[in-house]
C-alpha cells in the first residue's frame, strides 16, 4: 500500500474507531472543540520545548480531533481539506516575519 492509498484510509480508521466508542454520537462538538485546544497546548508545549517526536504525536492527536468533529458535522475531513485546498492553490501574498500573508491582507 502506498503512502497516499494508506492517507485515504486512515480517516476512514479514524472514524470507526470512534463510532465504535461513541465519541461522535456520544460527545459534542464543543466538547470535540475542547479536546482539540487542549492537543494544540499539547503541540505549543512541544515545539517551545524542541521536541519532534511529542510535536508528531500532538499533530496526530489534532487531526483524529478533527476528524471526528468533521464527522459530527456530517463532512468527511478529506473534503474539508480539499476545500481548504481549492481555496489556497492559487492564493498569492508573501512572508512577513515568518507568517505568510494573503495578497488581500497586505
Amino acid at each position: 500500500m502506498t503512502q497516499e492509498e494508506d492517507l485515504g484510509t486512515v480517516y476512514h480508521r479514524i472514524r470507526r474507531w470512534a463510532h465504535a466508542r461513541d465519541i461522535v454520537d456520544q460527545s459534542t462538538t464543543v466538547q470535540q472543540l475542547a479536546k482539540l485546544v487542549e492537543e494544540c497546548g499539547e503541540l505549543a508545549s512541544a515545539l517551545v520545548r524542541h521536541r519532534t517526536v511529542d510535536a508528531k504525536d500532538a499533530i496526530g492527536d489534532m487531526v483524529v480531533v478533527l476528524t471526528i468533529i468533521a464527522e459530527q458535522l456530517g463532512h468527511a475531513v478529506e473534503d474539508c481539506v480539499e476545500a481548504a485546498y481549492q481555496e489556497i492553490k492559487d492564493r498569492q501574498g508573501r512572508m512577513v516575519d515568518g507568517v505568510w500573508i494573503k495578497q488581500a491582507d497586505l
